[in-house]
């Protein structure tokens, strides 16, 4: 069985950084597709980053692109997403995700989420 753990939100003020962990049990990160989703209150699900299983295919949504860095640590089995200049639109629920390829329709393996809220 696949879980997937997020931590790390919290609140920020506009301008500011925070760093989100997903630990994968169930599954190896280093051998599936890991991803991060971000859902607001009355928002369609958004794809925001994702990393193939070979750490080398990388995407990110437009709206986070030089600003979110995705990173994994193969050793804790855990996927990051580090944040920087996060603005209030940042605010969501953000979500680790599991698939076979890291392109935003492929997940299959969704965690609860973290809350994140920007203040301005």
């Amino acid at each position: 069985q696949v879980q997937l753990v997020e931590s790390g939100g919290g609140l920020v003020q506009a301008g500011g950084s925070l760093r989100l962990s997903c630990v994968a049990s169930g599954r190896t990160v280093s051998s599936y597709a890991m991803g991060w989703f971000r859902q607001a209150p009355g928002k369609e699900r958004e794809f925001v980053a994702g990393m193939g299983w070979n750490g080398r295919n990388i995407y990110y949504g437009d709206s986070v692109k030089g600003r979110f860095t995705i990173s994994r640590d193969n050793a804790k089995n855990t996927v990051y997403l580090q944040m920087d200049a996060l603005k209030p639109e940042d605010t969501a629920v953000y979500i680790c995700a599991s698939g076979l390829v890291p392109v935003p329709h492929e997940y299959e393996y969704f965690g609860q989420g973290t809350q994140v809220t920007v203040s301005s």
